[in-house]
Parts: C-alpha cells; sequence; structure tokens
C-alpha cells in the first residue's frame, strides 16, 4: 500500500471521528433544549392556575395586596423571559413570592377550607411536582452535555464549533437558604 493511500485514510477516518463527536455534541444540545420544552409546558400549567389561586386569595386577604402584586409581577416576568437563563432567574422569583403566599394563607383558616382553593392548591401541587420531575430532567440533560463539551477530545470539536456549558436550573440562592433551615414544628 502506497503512503498516499494510509494518508487518505488516516484522514478519513479522522474526519468520520470529528463528524461523530460534533453528531453527539449536536444530539446532546437539541436533548438539553427538549427537555427544557417539557419544562415549558409544565411551567405554562403554573402560570394559567396562579390568576385563579390569586382570585380565590384575594377576597380573604384583602389588605394582603403586596404579596398578592409580588405573585401577579412575578408570574408576568416569568411567561415574558425569553432565554433559558432568564426562565431560570424569573421562575425562581415566582417560586420564592409563591412560597410567601402560602405563608400568609396559613393566617386564614376559612380560605384554608374553601373548596375552590383546596382544588387550587391539589393542582398546583400537582404542577409543582411534575415541574420536580422535569427539572430533574432537564439537569440531567444538560450535566451529560455539558460533560461532553467538557471531556477531550470532544471539548477541541466543541470549541471549535462555538458549543459551551451550559446552566442548570436550581433553587437559586435564597431558596437554597431556605431550604438548608430546619423546619420550624409548633405545636
Amino acid at each position: 500500500m502506497s503512503t498516499t493511500w494510509i494518508v487518505i485514510i488516516v484522514v478519513v477516518v479522522l474526519a468520520l471521528f470529528v463528524i461523530s463527536l460534533y453528531n453527539r455534541l449536536v444530539a446532546l444540545k437539541n436533548n438539553r433544549e427538549n427537555a427544557f420544552a417539557d419544562i415549558d409546558v409544565q411551567l405554562k400549567q403554573r402560570h394559567d392556575l396562579i390568576p385563579q389561586l390569586v382570585s380565590t386569595v384575594k377576597g380573604y386577604m384583602e389588605h394582603e395586596a403586596g404579596v398578592l402584586t409580588r405573585v401577579t409581577e412575578a408570574r408576568s416576568r416569568a411567561m415574558n423571559a425569553s432565554s433559558i437563563e432568564g426562565k431560570i432567574a424569573a421562575e425562581q422569583e415566582l417560586g420564592t413570592a409563591l412560597q410567601g403566599l402560602r405563608i400568609q394563607v396559613e393566617a386564614y383558616p376559612d380560605l384554608k377550607a374553601n373548596t375552590n382553593f383546596m382544588q387550587l392548591q391539589s393542582e398546583i401541587s400537582d404542577v409543582e411536582n411534575k415541574l420536580a420531575a422535569v427539572r430533574r430532567f432537564f439537569n440531567s440533560a444538560t450535566k451529560e452535555y455539558n460533560v461532553a463539551v467538557q471531556s477531550f477530545p470532544a471539548n477541541l470539536i466543541a470549541g471549535m464549533f462555538g458549543f459551551h456549558t451550559e446552566p442548570m436550573f436550581d433553587l437559586g440562592g435564597s431558596e437554597r437558604d431556605r431550604m438548608d433551615k430546619a423546619p420550624e414544628i409548633k405545636f
């Protein structure tokens, strides 16, 4: 076999290797974006339920308008966020606002017994559980993508074609601080 054929075979093998790595990175990136689309579906359900919850609660909590305003404004920002990073930040803010609403609701025993409120709470709880599941899937897809982007030799291909690590969908600083505290148990 001549040297020319050996060089051609080596070049073809290297080209196939580069194409294979590139296609893997594209597939992982698309998997991550698909996972975020699943989050979007659950966020849409959450955003649709919030006005109903706010309307139900409003009659009981007229003097707590600030809490309701924060929830409504946070929902609006979450719905208008366009990038994945923007949606992550807006959803963290909305989660904090909803937590504030839950705390305020505790002071209204009649509201907690209201059938409409209980049904909405159940629906929101279901959506929150689904959100947690799709966030886990999204973070798993993001981790797999980030590992591929950072691993050798794929990192060489990733750098050449503009692939870079992407952020996870996490709780955010204030929510993480709250989760780190032991729960208060009152009798």
